[in-house]
């Protein structure tokens, strides 16, 4: 399959409400599907300046310097170098809080290299919940409509949106983030997550644009997911039993060992690319001098039980995460 080139520009065509039956058909083969011109041009520019805002605003002298890492390797497995999972990181989950690039520090004197705004890798985990002008394109008003009917079209019945981030990929120093698996991060005892990710930038092979294996959420089982440690103090990846690796109902292929093959998914601001939670996918470093500022939420089905060890929780529990109903 021929890598894709970057998606039609963002104002040649408009979204319906939902998703018509040939994207369906598309995501379910595929485990993603690419919608070009999802949010408008002037929507994508809101997001923008409301980031940069929140990167130029944020204080430094009480924040922990908590750096992301992913604790895999090239090809997502875990390895001992350990993932983000200080009381920064697992107590973000209905805050808004600020994670550095590993490249955003001076391996000599440990201090930033870059100015701030500058050395963030992501801002989350409930900009949807805290930010309105996040909220206006997670849940609420007229785009969270289109959010919760395509929700129901991929067969949800009570979704209910859990995280959401700003992904900045920095010029220069922007992360690889190697093949992974949403539900091995955001797990229910069924895997039931999916990604709404939308670039408010244009992500291209240069700037760092994510990579898919097409058809690998049928045939590569959640084999393990990312929880806490037994006192809180961190975390750690633990195995998944069998019957617990796939979503209820899906019709599923034998697991290979052959090695999969990549397609870039480039595409233009304001494409909504929507992600299977079992789909591997990933995205190499930026080295260009271009950003590549994306906005991203997952869902789970509110039906499946979330654990209590998984790494994000809020204080008010599972039952408290926001409803997608397409009614607020």
């Amino acid at each position: 399959m021929a890598p894709s080139r970057v998606s039609p520009d963002p104002s040649s065509s408009e979204t319906p409400l939902g998703l018509t039956p040939k994207q369906i058909a598309s995501f379910q083969r595929d485990g993603y599907l690419i919608i070009p011109s999802y949010l408008s041009t002037e929507t994508c520019q809101t997001l923008l300046s409301k980031t940069h805002e929140l990167l130029t605003e944020f204080p430094l002298a009480e924040h922990p310097m908590t750096r992301f890492t992913t604790g895999t390797d090239e090809d997502g497995n875990s390895t001992s170098k350990k993932h983000v999972g200080d009381d920064y990181f697992l107590t973000s989950g209905d805050k808004v809080r600020f994670f550095f690039e590993e490249d955003a520090f001076d391996t000599q004197t440990g201090k930033l290299n870059k100015p701030k705004e500058r050395a963030i890798n992501k801002i989350g985990h409930n900009l949807h919940g805290l930010v309105p002008e996040f909220a206006n394109v997670s849940h609420a008003g007229d785009i969270g409509r289109r959010n919760a009917a395509i929700a129901r079209d991929l067969g949800y019945r009570d979704p209910r949106l859990l995280q959401s981030m700003v992904i900045c990929k920095q010029p220069e120093i922007g992360g690889a983030v190697p093949p992974h698996q949403d539900s091995t991060f955001l797990y229910t005892k069924q895997p039931s997550a999916v990604g709404f990710w939308i670039a408010l930038e244009d992500a291209t092979v240069e700037n760092g644009c994510l990579s898919f294996a097409p058809g690998s959420h049928r045939r590569a089982p959640i084999k393990e997911r990312f929880v806490r440690n037994a006192d809180n103090s961190g975390t750690t990846f633990e195995p998944v039993p069998e019957e617990r690796m796939w979503p209820r109902g899906f019709e599923h292929e034998q697991p290979s060992d052959k090695k999969e093959e990549y397609v870039l998914g480039e595409v233009k601001a304001g494409s909504l690319v929507v992600i299977h939670g079992n789909i591997l996918h990933k995205s190499e470093k930026n080295t260009s001098q271009k950003g590549r500022i994306i906005y991203t939420f997952h869902l789970i089905e509110g039906e499946e039980q979330y654990d209590t060890r998984n790494w994000l929780q809020i204080p008010d529990g599972p039952a408290a995460f926001t409803k997608l109903s397409g009614k607020a």
